[in-house]
């Protein structure tokens, strides 16, 4: 399977995101979500960016809206508009979860 989960929460339980199984894995960071692409607690990236396999992608007007740039986003995600996400769900995902 092939899914792409939008991650709309900075501050969440671990346990539903780890226990997520899928072939191919997009994370899509929108809302307060995009918090886990920018933000280090304790010099640490956020455990989110440590799912094994995944792709990360942010969505760039969620960034604007909370005073962030693009140059300030981890190296390991991919700053996307409103379009690129629409190609990712028609393209690339077979299905689509929320958390």
């Amino acid at each position: 399977m092939k899914l792409a989960v939008f991650l709309s929460d900075w501050r969440r339980t671990e346990d539903s995101f780890e226990r997520i199984k899928a072939d191919k894995m997009g994370v899509v960071l929108v809302g307060n979500g995009i918090y886990h692409a920018v933000v280090k607690e304790n010099g640490k990236d956020s455990p989110v960016l440590s799912k094994a396999g995944a792709s990360f992608y942010v969505l760039s007007d969620d960034l604007e809206t909370r005073g962030y740039t693009a140059a300030q986003v981890n190296s390991k995600v991919k700053v996307i508009g409103y379009g690129d996400i629409v190609d990712l769900i028609m393209n690339d995902y077979e299905k689509t979860a929320w958390l």
